[in-house]
């Protein structure tokens, strides 16, 4: 996980030859505009941007500097961008980037044509338009609206990137805001920005022409940036940010209708219930009022409509146990991949709640969603707004958490033992239970004697699986006093081997390699994961991986239990390249399915209503073309999903927000 990668250029053209801008911090000229914004993650301030505008000979320079510590990672990005004749004619960008996103991104102008370059892949078209690349800083944006208000608000502004598959950004005004600042009412007027990155952003312009905030839920974690001026009103803003994400919610279900809903039998599926009994060829499952009421191999009831599901496979809805649900679009790009109820890992608090209660009782489109409320340490290594550096403020973050219906509390890295017990003693007594990272002051083993229940990553395990000497050793005294530990305890383990793949491979290796799903994906989420990896070289990761997999395999035979999730993976398709991988582990097909299915639902306590498919529960389903378990591919194959006895056309689903097109 990180923020901003990939911030590299923002470029807006309209004709004439390249310029050549000075250094940053060497352009002389009058100023004419200056501004900071705050940095935000998950709530909490980690850095800022100061850009300035200057006039210098008949042209406007625009300089960014923007800067922010991620977990103690600092990322900084200097720009320089030279606008002529009114608007950017070119642009240059220098400056310290993470490494993971250090390809190069260019646009060069000449001759009324631009020649752009990202992720090894160049292209050459009219130079028309804007050229923003992603996460891209604010006062870029800011520029990006005053080209768009100033060219009449056209319906669709082109961007040049280095793929045909690049959409025009499609810019809506959708509202109005009055609010006090500093004893005076401020009106902002609100907008959304589809196309640049996966989900919609939000951004307030002021009557100044200045962009206020922008709010970006966009297929990773929540950020925002809000300028100094505003920054006591963010509460506010946040608010209206959160109330914009579900009129988007509701618009996107006024996309796609259901297949059939009220009671139906589903009959020619072969049946693979979850339980782990053999699946049952010809099934016919009854339902009724969103439950299940029969499950077997005979005729539908006289009278009741017959969906037929010849040749697929029906299997209970998929669990995603790590999620982080980064805006309303992840609900149909979950449920497509057939996904029915996900946990999220880490969220802003009102997003979460309100985008659940909008699910739940209004039955707008996403999954079931479970909540586990991310608790950390302060400072400049601390992650998320919940801080707690003392035991009684760890129970403060509980019962807030409780509060609001969480079911769980995520405990992250920099929590002090004394904190962790303290945190875990007062889920246990709320009925929670704990999940997260182990914190660094910590094992494994004291991490669980201090109350985890369960962990997030696989390498919380594999650490204290390896020797002194770095190897590791699973038949060690050390190795197997751990795994019988969490056996012994219920621990449960969210290995995300597929979040690590995604991360960890070599640049030069084509992702869609290992995850098809890229071809299915929008260029905002594909283009992102094209330009991830590692400089390992591929010996490297296949050792690491063989390692991952011995360890999830000795897990599985010791009876440790085992739930799939994908962090921020490609969204859906992450969930079934984690159970790619752990079939090759050593892991049948059947073993696979449960750790999305049965065993995601006993982690959760809620295996009376789902996680199989059994009489009683909940008719929450997922169909697929061909047979997983002859071949676990085939549950990227999905056809239908149906959650609360509601079925929905899986590519109808994806399309609302750009899968298939």
């Amino acid at each position: 996980m990180g923020i901003r990668q990939g911030i590299l250029l923002g470029l807006f053209v309209v004709a004439g030859a390249a310029v050549t801008g000075k250094a940053w911090g060497q352009t002389d000229g009058l100023v004419t505009e200056h501004g900071v914004y705050a940095v935000r993650l998950l709530g909490h301030r980690i850095g800022r941007e100061e850009y300035t505008l200057r006039q210098v000979v008949g042209r406007t320079v625009l300089q960014t500097d923007w800067s922010a510590s991620d977990r103690g990672t600092l990322r900084a990005v200097r720009s320089t961008w030279t606008m002529g004749q009114g608007w950017v004619t070119s642009g240059m960008t220098q400056g310290r980037i993470p490494a993971v996103a250090s390809e190069e991104k260019s646009v060069v102008v000449s001759g009324g044509l631009a020649t752009v370059t990202e992720a090894g892949v160049s292209r050459t078209m009219p130079a028309k338009g804007v050229a923003v690349f992603g996460a891209t800083p604010a006062a870029v944006q800011a520029m990006v609206m005053r080209y768009w208000l100033a060219h009449g608000r056209p319906a669709e502004l082109p961007v040049m990137r280095a793929s045909e598959q690049a959409l025009p950004l499609e810019i809506r005004e959708v509202g109005h805001e009055a609010i006090y600042v500093k004893g005076r009412i401020v009106r902002l007027t609100r907008y959304t920005v589809a196309n640049l990155m996966f989900g919609k952003e939000i951004l307030w312009m002021n009557e100044s022409g200045r962009l206020a905030a922008m709010m970006t839920f966009a297929g990773g974690l929540p950020q925002e940036e809000i300028l100094d001026e505003y920054e006591s009103v963010t509460g506010d803003l946040v608010h209206s940010g959160v109330r914009q994400e579900l009129l988007d919610l509701a618009s996107l279900g006024r996309q796609v209708r259901p297949i059939v809903r009220g009671s139906y039998a589903l009959a020619g599926v072969r049946l693979v219930d979850g339980t782990g009994a053999a699946a049952v060829e010809s099934a016919t499952v009854v339902v009724k009022d969103g439950r299940v009421v029969s499950v077997g191999t005979g005729a539908a009831p006289r009278g009741m409509r017959v969906v037929r599901g010849d040749g697929e496979t029906l299997l209970p809805g998929l669990w995603e146990m790590h999620s982080h649900y980064s805006g309303v679009e992840f609900g149909p790009a979950l449920l497509a991949r057939g996904v029915t109820t996900a946990r999220d890992c880490g969220g802003e608090l009102e997003f979460l709640v309100s985008v659940r209660r909008a699910i739940d009782r209004e039955h707008l489109l996403g999954p079931h969603l479970v909540l586990a409320g991310l608790i950390d340490a302060g400072g400049a290594l601390g992650f998320g707004a919940v801080d707690a550096e003392t035991p009684a403020e760890g129970v403060a973050a509980v019962d807030l958490y409780r509060e609001q219906g969480f079911e769980q509390v995520k405990v992250y890295t920099q929590l002090s033992p004394e904190v962790l017990r303290a945190v875990a003693a007062e889920a246990h007594a709320k009925g929670m239970t704990v999940t997260g990272h182990v914190p660094a002051a910590v094992t494994t083993e004291e991490g669980i004697a201090d109350g985890m229940d369960q962990i997030n990553h696989l390498q919380y395990v594999t650490r204290d699986l390896t020797g002194a000497d770095g190897e590791l050793d699973l038949g060690s005294e050390k190795a197997k006093g751990l795994l019988k530990l969490l056996k012994d305890r219920g621990i449960v383990v969210d290995p995300t081997m597929s979040w690590g793949e995604m991360a960890g491979h070599p640049r030069e290796e084509d992702v869609a390699a290992f995850e098809p799903g890229m071809m299915a994906a929008p260029f905002t989420l594909a283009g992102k994961f094209m330009a991830m990896g590692s400089a390992d070289d591929a010996e490297k990761t296949r050792v690491r991986l063989k390692r991952n997999e011995a360890v999830v395999k000795a897990l599985y035979d010791a009876g440790v239990t085992i739930v799939g999730g994908s962090d921020t993976g490609l969204i859906g398709y992450g969930l079934d390249r984690e159970m790619e991988l752990y079939v090759a582990a050593g892991l049948s097909p059947t073993a696979a399915i449960q750790t999305v299915t049965r065993n995601a639902a006993r982690a959760m306590r809620m295996e009376d209503r789902s996680g199989t498919v059994e009489v009683g529960k909940d008719a929450d389903f997922v169909l697929v073309r061909g047979n997983p378990l002859d071949d676990i591919a085939a549950m990227r194959r999905v056809d239908r999903v149906v959650k609360g006895g509601v079925m929905w056309d899986a590519a109808a689903l994806g399309r609302t927000v750009g899968f298939g097109r």
